[in-house]
C-alpha cells in the first residue's frame, strides 16, 4: 500500500462494524483469511463468519486476532468498540502517577546516554523529552520553530532549521521518509500520513549516489560550529507496554560514528 492508497483508506468514512476493521487490517498486512486463522487457531470459516458479520467474535477472540494482526493498542480498542465490548486499554497523560515509574525509566536512559545526544517523542514524532547534550546542537535555529511540543521530523525538514545545517541531507532525509512511510503502512495514522505528505514537500534534493559500503548504517551528519559531526542512531521502545502511551514512545539516540565526534561531544558535555 503506498502512501496515496494509505491517504484514501483515511480519508474514507471509517468502518462500524468489527468485520470491516477486521478485514481492512488483515489485507493491511497482506494475509489472507486462511493465514490469519491459522495463526489465530480459530477456523477459516468462522473468521469469514466475523468478517461479513454473520458471527459475533467473543472478546478473547478479538484481542487474539489483533495480537496476531500486530495491531497498535489504540485501535485495539476501537476493534472491541466496534465488537460491543469496553476497552481494553488505557491511555494516561505521561504526568499521571501512575506511569511515574516509565517516566523515570526514560529520565535514566536519556541522562545516563550523555554526552552523546538522546530524545523521547510520541507516536507523530512530537518531542516529550530530551537530554542536555540536545539544545547545543539546535542553536541558531529560529526560536518560532522550536515551539513546545515541536516536531522532530518537521524540524529536520525545514531549511531554517537542521536541513540547512545537514551535510548528507538528501541521504538523512530520504531515511527518514522511508521511515514514516513504513509507519504509515503499520498504523494507518491519519496525521503521521498528513505529516509523511507535508515532509515530502519539502525542497529534499534527490539521493546522488549509493551509500559507501565502509558504513555500517546511514549516518546523521551536521555543521557545527565549524564542525562536521557524524551520528548514527538507534530507537528504544518500552518492551511489553499495556498503556497506550507508552506504547506509541520512542527513545531516539545518537552515537558518534567517528572518533571526532565523539572528542566534541564531550567537551560540549554540561558540567
Amino acid at each position: 500500500m503506498n502512501a496515496h492508497a494509505s491517504t484514501a483508506r483515511a480519508e474514507k468514512s471509517q468502518p462500524i462494524h468489527i468485520g470491516d476493521h477486521l478485514r481492512e487490517w488483515r489485507q493491511r498486512r497482506r494475509m489472507s483469511q486462511l493465514d490469519l486463522a491459522v495463526e489465530a487457531e480459530v477456523s477459516a470459516r468462522h473468521l469469514s463468519f466475523v468478517e461479513t458479520g454473520r458471527a459475533a467474535p467473543s472478546r478473547d477472540m478479538v484481542l487474539k486476532l489483533a495480537e496476531r494482526l500486530d495491531v497498535p493498542l489504540r485501535e485495539r480498542n476501537v476493534l472491541l468498540v466496534a465488537a460491543g465490548y469496553a476497552p481494553a486499554f488505557q491511555q494516561r497523560p505521561l504526568e499521571d502517577p501512575a506511569l511515574k515509574s516509565a517516566r523515570q525509566a526514560i529520565d535514566l536512559v536519556l541522562r545516563a546516554h550523555e554526552p552523546n545526544p538522546a530524545l523521547a517523542v510520541d507516536r507523530h514524532w512530537n518531542l516529550v523529552s530530551a537530554n542536555r547534550m540536545v539544545a547545543p546542537l539546535l542553536d541558531g535555529i529560529p526560536q518560532r520553530l522550536l515551539g513546545q511540543p515541536f516536531n522532530v521530523l518537521r524540524l529536520a525538514f525545514h531549511p531554517e532549521a537542521l536541513a540547512s545545517h545537514t551535510v548528507n541531507l538528501a541521504e538523512w532525509c530520504g531515511h527518514l521518509l522511508e521511515r514514516l512511510h513504513r509507519q504509515c503502512e503499520a498504523t494507518a495514522d491519519p496525521e503521521l500520513i498528513k505529516l509523511y505528505n507535508d515532509l515530502k514537500s519539502y525542497p529534499i534534493p534527490a539521493r546522488a549516489a549509493p551509500l559507501s559500503s565502509d558504513n555500517v548504517a546511514i549516518p546523521f551528519k551536521m555543521r557545527y560550529q565549524g564542525e562536521v559531526l557524524s551520528f548514527f542512531s538507534t530507537t528504544m521502545v518500552f518492551g511489553t507496554p499495556v498503556d497506550i502511551t507508552l506504547s506509541e514512545l520512542a527513545i531516539e539516540t545518537f552515537f558518534p560514528a567517528d572518533e571526532k565526534t565523539a572528542e566534541k561531544l564531550r567537551a560540549m558535555q554540561p558540567r
